[in-house]
C-alpha cells in the first residue's frame, strides 16, 4: 500500500477543500447553529502571514434622547451617538497526526483523502467547541467593574442553591430570559442543554420533539426540540460540575431546617461554626438548610450571531512531512488554524498573549463589557447582549 499522506503528492488546496465539504458527525451543536455567525470580513484586519493577532472592531450605539419641544422659539440640541470599541484576540491552534493512526481508515479501497478529512475536520468542530464553551465561561467569570458585573449578575439565572425549585422545569427557561433581557428577551433563540437535562424535560413533557409528515403521510418525530418556544440543541460539551454540600439560609418552617447555635442541644440544632465554613455570613439562632453534594448542569440560552466567528487563515494550515528512517518509514500530517470567537459586546482585554490557552480564555479578569474611548467610560448595554445561562440542579 502507497504511503496514506503520500509527501510527494500531497496537495494542501485539494485537502483544505475535502475539510471544509465534509460533513460533521459529532453533535458539537452550539458551533453549528445559528448562534454562531461568520464574520469573515473581519479577516482583513489581519496582515496576511504577519501575525496579526489582535483587533479592535467598532460596535456602533443607537441613535437616543428625549425628544425635544419643536414650537419655532426652541433650539434644537444635538446628540451625540456613541461607539463601542471591541477587543478580539485570535485562537491558534495546531496539531499533527502520523500516517498509521488512520491507516485501518483507508484499507478496502475507501478514498483515503475523504477519510482523513472527515477525521481532521471533525477534530477541529470539537476544538472550536471548546473554545466557545471556554469563553463563554470566561465571560460570566468576570467579577470586576459595575458593568461587567451586571452582565453576569442579570445574565445568570442560577436556581441550584433553591430549597425546593432547583430542578429546570417549565418555567425555567422564561425566567431566565427575561431576567437577562427584560422586554427584550425574544432576542434569545436557542437553548444549548446537556442530555440529562433535556431527558428530565422530555419525561415531563414539557420538551417536544418538533414532527414532520413523511411522503406517506405518516408524522413523524424530528431530531429538533423545542421549550418554550425556543429551539434546543442537546450537545453534552455543556458544563457540569460537582458543588460540595454547604449550607443555604432557610425559615423556621421550611422542611429540614436547622438552627444554628454556638450550643447545640438538640437534632434540629447544628453548630454555628459548622454552618459559618459554607455559609460565612450566618449569624446566631439562624436557620438553615444543608444542600448536598449535587452536579449543577449549566444550559447556554443565546441569540442569533450571539458569537461572531471569523477564520484568519494560517500560512501553511495542511502539509506533510516524510521520514523514511522512523519506523521504516512514515508520513505525518500537520494542521494548523487561527480563529477568533468573538461574544457579541464583550472585549477580550489582554493584547500581549499571541494565542491564549483555553485556561486564559476562561479567566475572568480578561474579559470585558465593550466600551467606548471617552473620559468616562460608557459600557455597552447588557440588555442587547442575547447570552445568558441558567445552572440547574437535579
Amino acid at each position: 500500500m502507497p504511503g496514506v499522506f503520500d509527501s510527494k503528492n500531497f496537495n494542501a488546496e485539494v485537502f483544505g477543500a475535502y475539510v471544509d465539504k465534509t460533513p460533521n458527525l459529532n453533535r458539537n451543536e452550539l458551533l453549528k447553529s445559528s448562534a454562531v455567525r461568520n464574520r469573515s470580513d473581519i479577516a482583513n484586519i489581519f496582515p496576511d502571514q504577519v501575525g496579526g493577532n489582535y483587533a479592535v472592531i467598532p460596535i456602533f450605539g443607537r441613535i437616543g434622547g428625549d425628544a425635544q419641544n419643536y414650537n419655532g422659539s426652541t433650539d434644537i440640541k444635538a446628540k451625540s451617538t456613541v461607539t463601542y470599541a471591541q477587543g478580539r484576540i485570535v485562537v491558534g491552534r495546531a496539531n499533527a497526526w502520523v500516517e498509521k493512526d488512520f491507516s485501518y481508515d483507508v484499507t478496502g479501497g475507501v478514498d483515503f483523502i475523504a477519510q482523513i478529512a472527515s477525521q481532521v475536520g471533525e477534530y477541529w468542530d470539537d476544538v472550536d467547541q471548546e473554545t466557545i464553551i471556554s469563553t463563554l465561561k470566561g465571560v460570566f467569570a468576570m467579577t470586576t467593574g459595575t458593568a461587567n458585573k451586571e452582565f453576569v449578575d442579570k445574565h445568570t439565572y442560577d436556581i441550584t442553591d433553591e430549597i425546593v425549585n432547583y430542578k429546570f422545569d417549565a418555567t425555567t427557561l422564561n425566567n431566565g430570559m427575561q431576567q437577562a433581557l427584560g422586554d427584550n428577551k425574544a432576542k434569545f433563540r436557542t437553548a444549548f442543554m446537556h442530555s440529562a437535562i433535556a431527558t428530565d424535560l422530555e419525561n415531563l413533557k414539557i420538551l417536544e420533539y418538533l414532527k414532520y409528515t413523511d411522503a406517506d403521510g405518516i408524522e413523524r418525530p424530528t431530531n429538533l426540540a423545542m421549550v418554550n418556544g425556543r429551539l434546543v440543541f442537546i450537545d453534552d460539551t455543556m458544563p457540569v460540575d460537582t458543588a460540595a454540600e454547604h449550607y443555604v439560609h432557610a425559615s423556621s418552617t421550611t422542611e429540614g431546617a436547622l438552627k444554628a447555635t454556638a450550643s447545640p442541644s438538640s437534632a434540629t440544632d447544628v453548630a454555628l461554626t459548622t454552618v459559618q465554613e459554607t455559609l460565612t455570613d450566618a449569624e446566631e439562632g439562624d436557620y438553615v438548610v444543608l444542600i448536598p453534594e449535587a452536579e449543577e448542569f449549566t444550559t447556554y440560552v443565546l441569540g442569533e450571531g450571539a458569537i461572531e466567528m471569523t477564520d484568519c487563515g494560517a500560512k501553511v494550515p495542511y502539509e506533510t512531512d516524510r521520514d523514511p528512517a522512523k519506523n521504516g518509514g512514515q508520513d505525518t500530517l500537520y494542521s494548523r488554524q487561527r480563529k477568533i470567537f468573538a461574544p457579541y459586546g464583550i472585549s477580550y482585554k489582554d493584547k500581549s498573549i499571541l494565542s491564549p490557552e483555553n485556561t486564559d480564555l476562561e479567566n475572568g479578569s480578561k474579559w470585558e463589557l465593550a466600551s467606548s474611548n471617552e473620559s468616562t467610560a460608557k459600557y455597552f448595554p447588557h440588555k442587547a447582549i442575547p447570552i445568558a445561562r441558567i445552572i440547574t440542579r437535579r
